[in-house]
């Protein structure tokens, strides 16, 4: 179980340019639970899993994980805990170290580090099965360097080392955007695959309303701060695009000429 209690956190406090990014937010995470996040630019999605992730302290609230109350965590510690996908393929791996380098520092994601070989003929075994799941043909290329890679097979690579070693919570922050729709697809189908074969908890970010109808078992709508909305079961089901545009628009007073440019 994942408890998310009153967090707020505010930029530029006290200032007159004092921004309010959180404002009380609450949420329940059951195991297993892939909920997608949706919301106009400026409402608090990302801002909402920078705080989860520790990027910053909060004003208030508690974050626990599982057991962990990770409040006072700093994002080095929390990152034991949590994976994470950025929009940038390039933030998820290092583009100098191989890829074998590279799964091999995520399998020691929360373990102490001494000396010995970086990589060890089992953990290459390992990578072999499970770059193979990627039907990309990396468990061909254990020595290639990661930065020779194109964008979508770093994003995959991504995915498997946040999922390597098996993470409390996965953050997924708008993690196809920078992808063409082809690659797009592929790495979507690959998160689904991912989550749903090792019952991640799982919070993803997006602009497509219609992946986040169809993707995950809860929805969440942010608005200045704050959730707005939380659709799970048969209710999101049977949501369509145009409830969503429907209830964007009464949130913002019926002004809603141009809700689909702004949630899409």
């Amino acid at each position: 179980m994942i408890r998310i209690s009153g967090i707020t956190k505010a930029f530029h406090k006290g200032d007159v340019n004092e921004i309010k990014a959180l404002s009380n937010i609450s949420l329940k995470m059951a195991e297993g639970d892939f909920i997608t996040v949706i919301g106009s630019n400026g409402a608090g999605k990302s801002t909402f899993l920078n705080a989860l992730a520790g990027s910053f302290p909060l004003d208030g609230g508690r974050i626990l994980l599982g057991g962990d109350d990770v409040t006072a965590w700093p994002e080095h510690r929390r990152a034991s805990l949590i994976g994470r996908v950025f929009q940038d393929p390039l933030l998820g791996t290092c583009a100098g170290a191989s890829i074998e380098q590279n799964l091999a520092m995520a399998l020691k994601r929360g373990q102490r580090r001494g000396l010995g070989l970086g990589v060890k003929a089992a953990d290459r075994a390992l990578f072999r099965e499970k770059l193979a799941l990627l039907g990309l043909g990396l468990e061909d290329r254990l020595k290639t360097t990661t930065g020779l890679l194109s964008g979508g097979q770093r994003q995959a690579l991504t995915m498997l080392m946040a999922t390597l070693v098996r993470p409390r919570l996965l953050l997924l922050d708008e993690h196809t955007a920078a992808l063409d729709p082809k690659t797009g697809a592929m790495v979507l189908d690959l998160t689904a695959e991912i989550v749903e074969s090792q019952n991640l908890s799982a919070l993803m970010v997006t602009h497509n309303m219609a992946q986040a109808i169809s993707l995950g078992n809860r929805l969440v709508m942010f608005h200045r701060g704050e959730i707005v909305l939380d659709i799970a079961g048969a209710e999101k089901q049977n949501l369509k695009v145009e409830d969503l545009l429907r209830r964007f628009s009464e949130l913002r007073g019926g002004e809603g000429v141009s809700d689909r440019m702004l949630l899409c």
